[in-house]
Formats: C-alpha cells, sequence, structure tokens
C-alpha cells in the first residue's frame, strides 16, 4: 500500500526533464505555479517570443495535475443550462464552445506536441444514483439536443449491463466527447514542450513577497529575486495569502483517490465494455475508470476537507466501490492519494487581475481541460492576441465570511449530503 499517486509511481519524472539550475534575473512575464495552467501559459507564450519563467514552489507537477483521475472532456462544472440561465445566451455558448476549445487543446498537445500520455477517447457515461435523477437525464440531455446540437445518448436501467458490469445504478447519459489519460505523462511532457520553447521552469522557488514597482513587479523566492513586466498566478487549490485578495476567490477542496492492482482482462471487460470514463449523479459525486494499465480507479470528494486521513480515505471509498461493482470483493488496494481542487462561489473557472497582478484560477474538477485552456486563454490576452476572454467578463464572487480559513466547509458538506438525500 502507497500513500503516494499512482501516476508519479507509474511514470517517474523523466531524467532529463529542462528545469533550469538558476533563477533568471529578469523575464517579461514570471508565472507562479508549475502546474497544467502555469506550464500552458509558458508554453503559448514562449512560442510567442516572450521570456517567460515559471515559479513552482515544490517540483514541476507536483499539485493536482499530477494527482487527478486523468478524465477529461468537455463542459464546466457549471453546466450549459446553468450558464445560460445566469449569464445569458449569447455568453452562455461562448463558454460552452471555450469548453469544447479546451478538449480540442488536449488533443492538440497529443496531435501536434507529440505529448505521449495515454489519450484515448471512447466516451463518458454519467450513471443515475437515483430513479429520479435518470429522469433528469432526459430533460438534461433533451436541453442540449435543443440548444446546442450536442446529442448524449439515454441509456434505459434494463440496457445499461451493456455499458457497465454494475447493477446499482438507475439507468444512464453517454457522451461522445469524455476521454482518459496518464496526467504525469501529460505534466511532464507539457513541461518539456514549454522548455523546449524557451520558458525558464524554476523549482523549489517559493515565491514569499510581490513589490510593484514603476518598471513592473520584483518577485522575492526562496531561490533569490526576479524582475517581471507582468505576473501571472496559476496555484488554483493551493493558493495561499501571497496576493491580497485573491485567497478569498478561491476554495480549496480535498479529492481522493484509491487504486487497485491490475485486473483481470476478462474483469476489465465486464466492468468496463466499450473503455468509458464514468462518474455518477450524486452531489458528492464518484468518477471511476480503468487506468492504461488495467487497474481500476475510484475517485470521488469524501468530505470536502484537504486533509483527511488517507487510511481513513480507503475506508470510506473502498465500500463504495466494492458495493458498485462486488466482483471488486478481495482485489487488493494498492494506492491511496489526494490532491487539491480550486472551487470558486459560482462553480465557473475565471480569469482576473488584483493590483496589477494577472490569475486564472477555480476549475472545480474539471481543470484538465480547463486549465491548460484558460492558461493559454491569459498568455494571448498578454501578448495581445486575445483583447478578452469569456472567463475574464463573468463576475467573480466573494463573501464576507471567507478570508482564508474554510472553517464553513463541514455545514458546506452536510448541505451537500442532505440535498443528495432529498434529490
Amino acid at each position: 500500500m502507497k500513500l503516494t499517486s499512482f501516476w508519479t509511481d507509474n511514470y517517474p519524472r523523466p531524467a532529463d526533464l529542462l528545469v533550469a539550475a538558476e533563477l533568471p534575473s529578469e523575464v517579461d512575464v514570471a508565472i507562479i505555479g508549475g502546474g497544467y495552467t502555469g506550464l500552458s501559459a509558458a508554453r503559448t507564450l514562449a512560442k510567442k517570443g516572450v521570456s517567460v519563467a515559471v515559479l513552482e514552489r515544490e517540483t514541476i507537477g507536483y499539485g493536482a495535475s499530477s494527482r487527478n483521475g486523468g478524465i477529461t472532456g468537455s463542459g464546466l462544472k457549471k453546466g450549459a443550462p446553468a450558464t445560460f440561465k445566469t449569464y445569458g445566451e449569447k455568453l452562455g455558448r461562448e463558454l460552452w464552445q471555450a469548453s469544447l476549445d479546451a478538449l480540442a487543446l488536449v488533443k492538440e498537445l497529443v496531435e501536434v506536441e507529440g505529448i505521449d500520455c495515454d489519450f484515448q477517447q471512447n466516451g463518458d457515461l454519467c450513471v443515475a444514483y437515483k430513479p429520479s435523477h435518470y429522469e433528469g437525464f432526459k430533460q438534461w440531455s433533451a436541453w442540449y439536443e435543443n440548444n446546442l446540437g450536442h446529442t448524449l445518448r439515454l441509456i434505459p436501467p434494463l440496457e445499461l449491463r451493456s455499458e457497465i458490469g454494475s447493477d446499482v445504478f438507475y439507468g444512464g447519459m453517454a457522451g461522445e466527447h469524455g476521454a482518459g489519460l496518464h496526467p504525469a505523462k501529460l505534466v511532464f511532457g507539457l513541461t518539456e514542450v514549454a522548455a523546449r520553447n524557451g520558458a525558464i521552469l524554476c523549482e523549489n522557488a517559493a515565491v514569499t513577497r510581490i513589490e510593484k514597482g514603476e518598471r513592473g513587479f520584483t518577485l522575492h523566492t526562496a531561490r533569490g529575486a526576479i524582475q517581471a513586466k507582468e505576473v501571472l498566478v496559476a496555484t488554483n487549490g493551493y493558493t495561499d495569502m501571497l496576493v491580497k485578495g485573491l485567497k478569498p476567490r478561491v476554495l480549496p477542496v480535498g479529492s481522493y483517490i484509491i487504486l487497485t492492482e491490475p485486473l483481470t482482462e476478462e474483469l476489465q471487460k465486464e466492468i468496463c465494455p466499450h473503455g468509458r470514463m464514468f462518474y455518477d449523479s450524486k452531489w458528492f459525486l464518484n468518477y471511476f475508470r480503468l487506468t492504461p494499465d488495467g487497474r481500476f480507479l475510484w475517485g470521488g470528494r469524501t468530505n470536502l476537507s484537504t486533509n483527511l486521513d488517507l487510511n481513513e480515505s480507503i475506508r470510506i471509498l473502498q465500500p463504495q466501490m466494492v458495493h458498485t461493482f462486488p466482483q471488486l470483493a478481495g482485489i487488493p488496494v494498492t494506492h491511496s492519494w489526494t490532491g487539491k481542487l480550486g472551487v470558486t462561489f459560482d462553480l465557473m473557472p475565471h480569469i482576473g487581475r488584483l493590483d496589477g497582478i494577472h490569475y486564472a484560477l477555480g476549475h472545480g474538477g474539471h481543470g484538465l481541460h480547463t486549465a491548460l485552456y484558460l492558461g493559454r486563454e491569459v498568455a494571448q490576452i498578454l501578448t495581445g492576441e486575445k483583447s478578452s476572454s469569456p472567463f475574464a467578463e463573468i463576475p467573480h464572487p466573494t463573501y464576507f465570511f471567507y478570508r482564508n480559513r474554510t472553517w464553513f466547509l463541514p455545514f458546506a458538506a452536510m448541505f451537500y449530503r442532505i440535498k443528495g438525500w432529498l434529490s
């Protein structure tokens, strides 16, 4: 049993990864955070000839970029019906198209940049936890067809066994956009692409203070000071109090994963006959999939905290997994790990600026594609290729009761559990 991410155990950091030995004295853009958002921004900027340094507190890809479930697709945490209702049809359509463009960016990294990250696009399946949820699927799929021309195929309860090796659900809704990949291979591959194009990647370079001056900013780090004309904070669920006013805009939420030893080919085919990515319809949802080497991954929120003991996480998640798939009883769990999501109060990703410092964060568990996209988007704004972004146009709400400590999360967890019981 290992209490570390399987992905970096399975694919350790390449020995020839291009990380800077020294901190540069000056760059055009300094990016704080060496995950998907920061690396995607660095790649875009470097390709345009902008001098850029990525400053990572730990090691490149240390956070959720190498710890997530490796599930991607289209859409945002806040679904398209809700974005249409909140922001209007015009902006709602822009946000939907942005999510499609985000998936296209993942494919671009694989097909154009040559990042081999075990990308497989076999669609996804949302399974109904209750009969009422399947009735909701009917309305949901009709809305997408009527308003966006996007087809979500309903799977009636009696046909569900052809899609998933479980008898506990009440129907499903299949989409064509869902895809799976290997997160560590993606983040290390993106690192190599950014470095190859001229980005300077600096590890163990925690930024402790930022001073604003006439010519830009001075960033004081654990490895010395660096001057930059522009600064981008790309720390998502790992955002701290470095930039005044930024922490209250994003909540760190824990997501937890367990993983089994490799399954037999027969069992893999029974559980996942079409290679889909799975998630259920609960408010406290579970997501699950087969890994490229045939292990079974089961993830979920368990609670909203970021510090749940990982052995306790197994005691919560494994019974859920076995209840859903009794055929996995007795299959050893080999890994248990966690990573921090960045969630906003409106469940939307955001691009913004505070006291001249840019930020891009708030992916809400959909960061595998949206983080890459927002990184590119804010970089294109910095280079002048774009004048704005829909993620910069929407308001970014904060509330008086949250400045640093997420003391209210246990109450929020209780609220969502009750909401789930009543749904």
